[in-house]
């Protein structure tokens, strides 16, 4: 019960769509690193299907067709399935029941105060109050209660580390809150409080969009996708918002807040930046002589598609190595499911057994009964 002294990851994606570079430089590119570096004795990769759900249960065709895209996508970037366990959200029932337990021991209040589902929810145009006008939307009980759902996922899987973004610092919070309520009011050390990994560097914390705005977001196509063929990518890159006071060439420039220099600040390497453009020895270079004027935007725009080109061109040939392979794509997604559902079923037994509703292991709630009808005779 309780730590099982091993260090385990879990982490994963909504399958609402294709995953993106804001992907891969947030979560799948560290992934990745971290299954090569041998350090974990377990890593779960989830595909929240039931998770996306709750703002798409009128569209479950989406979640559908998009389960085998974030699998190709997953195996494109390097993800190794003898390594790390790939399963499906829905095929593991041991969560849903988890969720269900753990609700109770959250109340709404709290749950309404999470910063990261009220920003989900503006972002979504759902209304938390009681009316809802023709104009309003109403919050769906299932996504209110995600952070929940989110606590079943990782004390299902015992895991120690989750690499996921600053955004969800808060949901990390709730679950170690559950953690601590659930072991405390049951008198056992079941559940495991997990320790979030963010990005190394802030850079790769939040990928703007192409268009400069919020964040890299399939829901407002401004993204970059790893399926993205050559083309694409260049057409997307040389139309990238960058400073709009930086009309002539000649004129000084800004770095902060123009997407091409946040692009080259998250995937730009630090040393042999010459490759990309001879002009430069390094980045900050090519910042400097931006700022102080001459150097125009495409030129920028020209070194950056250089840089994303290197990246993406052997992930494109991976992925097209998987699309000829979808049966073999398909037996990877049920196994990892059948062994991710072993590791959650586990776990549920330790909190059925700590809630004592485990009614039918072994004969205990014989012994039970017969000590309580011969204590209750004998007083």
């Amino acid at each position: 019960m309780g730590s099982t002294g091993k260090k385990i990851i879990l982490t994963g994606d909504r399958p609402t769509g294709k995953l993106h570079l804001g992907h891969y430089i947030g979560s799948l590119r560290r992934r990745v690193d971290l299954q090569n570096s041998g350090e974990y004795d377990q890593i779960n990769i989830l595909i929240a299907d039931d998770q996306a759900l709750t703002d798409n249960y009128d569209n479950p065709k989406k979640i559908r067709d998009n389960i085998i895209e974030v699998a190709l996508d997953y195996l494109s970037v390097g993800l190794d399935p003898k390594v790390s366990t790939i399963c499906i959200q829905s095929g593991l029932p041991a969560l849903h029941t988890l969720s269900f337990y753990y609700l109770n021991l959250v109340t709404t209040q709290r749950l309404s105060r999470n910063p990261t589902v009220k920003a989900e929810m503006k972002l979504r145009g759902f209304h938390g109050g009681e009316s809802v006008n023709d104009n309003e939307v109403g919050l769906p009980a299932g996504f209110f209660t995600y952070p929940v759902s989110q606590a079943a996922d990782i004390t299902a899987f015992k895991a120690t580390t989750v690499p996921v973004g600053e955004d969800q610092l808060p949901m990390i919070e709730q679950c170690k809150e559950i953690v601590r309520k659930f072991n405390q009011l049951y008198q056992k050390e079941v559940l495991l409080e997990p320790e979030i990994l963010l990005p190394e560097h802030s850079s790769q914390r939040r990928l703007p969009g192409t268009d400069g705005k919020a964040k890299m977001s399939k829901s407002l196509g401004n993204g970059i996708y790893l399926s993205d063929d050559p083309s694409t990518v260049k057409t997307k890159i040389m139309s990238m918002y960058t400073d709009p006071t930086h009309i002539n060439v000649g004129d000084p420039g800004h770095v902060e807040g123009n997407t091409v220099f946040t692009y080259l600040d998250a995937f730009a390497p630090k040393e042999d930046f010459s490759r990309f453009c001879p002009d430069y020895q390094n980045l900050e270079e090519m910042k400097e002589h931006y700022m102080r004027g001459g150097l125009g935007d495409v030129k920028c725009k020209k070194t950056l598609l250089a840089v994303m080109e290197e990246i993406l061109q052997p992930i494109r040939e991976k992925r097209k190595h998987w699309e000829n392979n979808i049966p073999e794509v398909y037996e990877i997604l049920l196994e990892g499911t059948k062994l991710a559902r072993q590791r959650t079923e586990e776990t549920l037994g330790e909190v059925c057994e700590a809630m004592k509703i485990n009614y039918f292991q072994g004969n205990s709630i014989i012994q039970e009964w017969e000590t309580w009808v011969h204590g209750s005779h004998e007083g």
